[in-house]
């Protein structure tokens, strides 16, 4: 077994869901002998139905620096650096905390762009909305059914199973963090970060949200890191790849290049930037 294959793995979810969204890979994962903590957003550590009849009036207040410190002082608090493994802003998460050293390797799925990264249409149309509300920078906004089934949900086709996921999952989030990633505060990572640990980036095509364009973009930035860093399309996955039918393949892909990743990065110093298809 790898070095890898003994860590700690820190699941980070994104906008408009919580934790629950990882159910499927924390048992999967630790099926496989991992110890998984998949911990909730500042101010999100309650059930679905709570959060929505009554968010935590901060909540309005915690944006990307914010909510990145919350997750870089759980990681610096566990006794070995962790497998980090995030989804849309929580991997966008994942980029700016193993920027900072920490984590033996992350995995970023169908992530937020980072600074420099520029948002393309599709991430622009799914996210505009939210940016020109009234005042929502500093309010707690919610994302209606047909919005998240357009732009999370594209790849299921049930309109039942659609509605189901939705009153599973959606709460509401803060208006501030669309803000922050148009204006980059807190965003910014360093391409070039010798001392970075691993990093898969991991985009669906069909990805409505954020938009495999962006996401390889994210990824080109990235070229001359000398940093190891890996990318990966799913053919077919939307936004919600995490736990739409197939979730299975991106679960246990993610988990062999940490596994893989961590225990190299134990050995030395990280090798050079690399693409797998």
């Amino acid at each position: 077994m790898t070095d890898g294959a003994t860590r700690t793995i820190v699941l980070i979810h994104g906008a408009w869901v919580t934790n629950r969204c990882w159910d499927s890979f924390k048992a999967r994962y630790e099926a496989r002998g991992h110890e998984v903590i998949a911990p909730p957003w500042p101010f999100d550590d309650r059930p679905v139905a709570e959060l929505r009849a009554s968010p935590d009036p901060r909540l309005a207040r915690s944006g990307i620096p914010e909510i990145v410190e919350h997750y870089a002082a759980i990681v610096r608090a566990l006794p070995t650096p962790p497998i980090l493994i995030g989804h849309s802003f929580g991997g966008l998460f994942v980029q700016l905390l193993v920027d900072r050293g920490l984590g033996a390797c992350g995995v970023s799925i169908n992530p937020a762009p980072p600074r420099g990264v520029l948002p393309g249409p599709t991430a622009f149309r799914a996210n505009l909305p939210f940016v020109l509300a009234p005042f929502g920078w500093r309010r707690v906004l919610t994302m209606p059914f047909g919005r998240f089934r357009a732009t999370f949900l594209n790849a299921i086709e049930d309109e039942a199973e659609a509605r189901a996921i939705y009153d599973a999952h959606v709460v509401p989030t803060a208006g501030r963090m669309f803000w922050d990633g148009l204006l980059t505060r807190g965003a910014a990572v360093r391409w070039r970060n010798p001392s970075r640990p691993p990093l898969l980036l991991i985009t669906g095509t069909e990805d409505r949200t954020v938009g495999a364009g962006t996401n390889r973009d994210n990824f080109a930035c990235y070229r001359n890191a000398p940093s190891r860093t890996d990318f990966h399309e799913f053919p077919g996955r939307s936004h919600w790849i995490i736990a739409e039918p197939g979730w299975e393949d991106v679960a246990d892909l993610a988990l062999d290049w940490a596994e893989s990743a961590a225990g190299a990065s134990a050995l030395g110093p990280p090798g050079a930037s690399a693409a797998s298809g």
